[in-house]
């Protein structure tokens, strides 16, 4: 079907159009699978990204392949889901349409936006260039080439202070993207690169995790946090609570207090909400990181027929707390939104409102540790990195992918070998075009050059 009939079908299906291939996207898209919708899944990318794991994509773990599918072959089955790679420039609510960045237009009866969300640097986009976040594949390799890079270059450099520099890494943020990050760049150093170099000791890298808070992983009880900061402390990580940046540069990261040198700086310190623009952008109310706040059947309020979910939702529970950023969420609310569609061919409207139910909270630092909140059990060590690894592996999103994860991480676990540590030149030319894009954007946003 070709966007011209997605367009002007004068079909008495109802058309369900989902901004967004993420968790809760594809979700409802094989929830909705085989009934009587037309089904129009809309990404910029033509891939499912299992975002949990990207941060072992950018610590030479795993290939982006590995945690990656394409959203047509998920969806191939499903003869009224359609897959259009674009990115939604701007929504009319009134007319039910969408415009994408191409120009075309696409029409719907109910609209679904699932686009997630984007690191932040609260107010200071400046310090993008030197500081990645870790949010998409191309976060990934950009920081992994970084990391390898860094590498390289000190094992030929003679200048002591040039060479500490580059190895030096600062891990803004100590959530759990920042505290897993840390984790696996320890072991990274310490033992993948053992005996790989003739200049260099990578284990004598400097690794320091930043983190504003009173204690790394604050939605933890304080004693997995204090646990967590024992074992990357045990792989060579200083971590440092109460440390607030207040400047970020090309070769420095900036505290109240002091200033730590180099050049591999990664940010993991916050997230913002990616949402196309909007007509009833005005009249709606956003949470402090732009989430839009939803009703209790995840609508927006005051706009007809437009669902939010997953990273974008800001949910508020009964108790008045908002829902967090998490993969569960966005699955509970993808079968959720299933439920009520199904229930709108039966001619039923009606439906109890969403309710999360928590099944705790999990993070790895490193092969063999993690840390576990499963409400009734609070536990850390190797139980918890396998619930860790089981959980993980049950949400991938197709077998092929399960099963190349178990190897990659059956070989780490018994060779401490990290099995992607490639640099192409293709990676070096594009980083260099990225910088250069983002030079352009900040000269024309503070008016230098």
């Amino acid at each position: 079907m070709g966007l011209e009939k997605i367009e002007k079908s004068s079909s008495m299906r109802k058309k369900v159009l989902i901004v967004g291939a993420g968790f809760a996207g594809l979700t409802l898209a094989r929830g909705l699978g085989d009934t009587d919708y037309d089904v129009i899944v809309i990404d910029k990318n033509n891939f499912h990204l299992f975002q949990p794991l990207l941060y072992q994509v950018a610590t030479a773990a795993l290939s982006p392949a590995d945690i990656c599918r394409p959203t047509r072959a998920i969806l191939r089955n499903y003869k009224n889901v359609e897959v259009v790679m674009g990115q939604v420039d701007a929504v009319e609510s009134a007319a039910k349409r969408v415009f994408l960045q191409s120009g075309a237009c696409l029409y719907y009866d109910f609209l679904v936006l699932a686009t997630g969300t984007r690191h932040s640097y609260f107010g200071n986009s400046e310090w993008e260039s030197f500081a990645p976040g870790l949010k998409s594949v191309r976060d990934a390799i950009d920081i992994r080439h970084r990391i390898l890079m860094a590498f390289e270059r000190a094992e030929l450099e003679s200048d002591a202070k040039t060479k500490s520099r580059l190895l030096t890494f600062v891990i803004i943020g100590g959530g759990p993207t920042g505290v897993e990050l840390a984790g696996a760049l320890g072991e990274l150093a310490r033992d993948a690169l053992a005996n790989n170099f003739r200049h260099i000791d990578p284990a004598a890298s400097r690794i320091i995790l930043l983190e504003a808070g009173d204690r790394i992983l604050s939605s933890f009880p304080k004693k997995l946090s204090e646990r967590a900061t024992e074992v990357l402390e045990g792989l060579g990580v200083e971590v440092r609570t109460g440390s607030r940046v207040t400047q970020v540069t090309k070769e420095a990261v900036i505290l109240e207090s002091e200033l730590i040198k180099t050049n591999n700086i990664v940010w993991a310190a916050g997230v913002e909400a990616v949402s196309p623009c909007s007509d009833f952008n005005h009249r709606i109310e956003r949470d402090g990181t732009g989430r839009i706040v939803v009703n209790a059947d995840l609508t927006v309020p005051g706009v007809k027929d437009v669902y939010v979910v997953g990273d974008l939702a800001a949910f508020k529970t009964e108790a008045g707390l908002t829902l967090p950023a998490l993969a569960p969420v966005a699955i509970q609310q993808g079968k959720y939104l299933t439920a009520l569609f199904r229930r709108r061919l039966k001619g039923k409207i009606s439906i109890s409102p969403f309710r999360y139910k928590d099944k705790g909270n999990l993070a790895t630092v490193g092969y063999s540790f993690a840390v576990a909140d499963l409400g009734f059990i609070k536990t850390s060590g190797l139980i918890a990195w396998i619930l860790w690894g089981i959980v993980h592996i049950f949400y991938l999103i197709s077998f092929r992918n399960k099963v190349f994860v178990m190897i990659q991480w059956l070989f780490a676990y018994l060779t401490y070998e990290k099995g992607a540590r490639l640099i192409t030149d293709v990676t070096e030319r594009n980083l260099k075009e990225r910088e250069t894009r983002r030079e352009n954007a900040r000269a024309a946003r503070f008016g230098v050059g």
